[in-house]
């Protein structure tokens, strides 16, 4: 964030300070948020009715628009203007922004009393804190890493669903010989990272991957590791019909669905068009780890900040929503309406589709054996700057005749450019 906003900030608002609960009456929480269609919509409603249950009042602040950009711009101004809302949808290194501002509530004593150090795997705790102290509570997961296939158009083509890179290809080239589109995908650039960190997780493994895409270390980013992505990326690029340049995710998962295409590279969201098709999650779609990942798992959390307030009574009721966000039943039944999969470890998952299920799995192992690393693509793992200076090498490398070895090279530059 720009050094005047920095120094706007902190002349308005305090730096935040460790806040015990008040005993005060219920309050207000105005909660500003971007959820407004479909089943985000009506799991913010049960989040709204749970905490209203426990006499709070909620004031809706939603801002239409579903990567959060409009959102953002407005909590911007409030901020700055010294009338900050109660909570924010705020996520990854944004909030690590938010609270060198000094902005931030401490959440602490609902974190303690909720037991939230155990509920939540370290990686996933320590986004959720700034400076040790819990300041924004999290929603969901989402894995990214998911590869989707229809069984269906694979079956015609004599094809077996991949599991490495290899038999990808060899997929790929059946697919592509029984007149099938291999592989659907929407050429714009988030779209070319999500594939593109999927390789890097598929051919690198996790250490090489938080090396990489979280550490940004100059040695990994420009590496014979990083060039061999790229070649991976070229190669799959040979597979993706030519209408791809613009096309909108879900416009290439219809392609899958529909049975045009074999396979695309989507997170868990992807489940919102397959049942909206009146397909069944994990049967008449396929939903297997991409390439060389199986055990790993690129996550995309969803949370809510929560903005530092005099009024005692509106502390009390931010305490509210907070502990609300953890409790079991807000957990699951907005992850059934997600798509995702709740943060809260131990949740029974007997309600969900056969691919959550097999994500929490995978979530719940990778989170102790390392192999946990937050999405790059999708805001997890890097400031926006350093994503914007990835997007852009990625993209040109998918819609130009840049060498791998080049491509590498310009990443790290890219990187080290926006980094300073």
């Amino acid at each position: 964030m720009a050094s005047q906003l920095r120094a706007t900030l902190l002349a308005l608002i305090p730096c935040a300070t460790l806040i015990a609960p008040p005993a005060a009456p219920a309050g207000e929480v105005e909660v500003l948020h971007w959820w407004t269609s479909g089943g985000e919509a009506a799991s913010v409603a049960e989040l709204k009715r749970l905490l209203e249950a426990k006499g709070d009042t909620w004031k809706d602040f939603a801002v239409a628009g579903g990567g959060g950009e409009a959102a953002m711009t407005v909590l911007k101004s409030r901020v700055v203007s010294g009338d900050p809302p109660t909570a924010a949808q705020i996520k990854g290194p944004t909030i690590q922004e938010w609270g060198e501002e000094g902005v931030l509530a401490n959440l602490d004593p609902v974190a303690e009393a909720g037991g939230w150090e155990t509920l939540l795997p370290p990686v996933v705790a320590g986004v959720m804190k700034y400076e040790g102290h819990y300041v924004a509570a999290p929603v969901n997961v989402h894995r990214v890493n998911w590869l989707w296939a229809n069984p269906e158009v694979f079956a015609k083509a004599g094809a077996k669903v991949p599991t490495t890179w290899d038999e990808l290809f060899a997929a790929a080239d059946k697919l592509q010989a029984a007149g099938f589109i291999p592989v659907a995908h929407g050429g714009q650039p988030w779209q070319d990272s999500t594939v593109f960190e999927s390789i890097v997780l598929g051919t690198g493994g996790a250490d090489f991957y938080q090396a990489a895409l979280v550490d940004l270390k100059p040695d990994a980013l420009n590496s014979p590791q990083m060039v061999k992505a790229f070649e991976v990326l070229r190669r799959l690029k040979g597979y993706v019909d030519k209408d791809a340049p613009g096309r909108d995710w879900n416009l290439a998962s219809a392609m899958v669905i529909n049975g045009k295409a074999g396979m695309q590279f989507m997170g868990d969201w992807a489940k919102g068009e397959i049942t909206a098709a009146g397909k069944t999650p994990g049967t008449d779609i396929l939903c297997v780890p991409a390439p060389g990942t199986a055990g790993m798992f690129t996550f995309n959390i969803d949370s809510f900040a929560m903005f530092e307030l005099d009024d005692p009574a509106a502390q009390k009721a931010q305490f509210d929503l907070a502990a609300t966000i953890m409790e079991p039943e807000f957990q699951e039944v907005f992850n059934l309406n997600k798509g995702s999969i709740p943060v809260r470890l131990g949740m029974p998952m007997d309600k969900f589709d056969q691919c959550a299920k097999d994500s929490m799995a995978d979530f719940v192992a990778s989170s102790k054996s390392g192999g946990l690393v937050p999405s790059m693509a999708h805001g997890m793992a890097v400031r926006s700057s350093v994503q914007g200076a990835i997007y852009d090498v990625v993209t040109q490398f998918f819609n130009s005749n840049l060498s791998p070895e080049d491509a590498a090279r310009k990443l790290a530059a890219a990187v080290a450019s926006v980094r300073g």
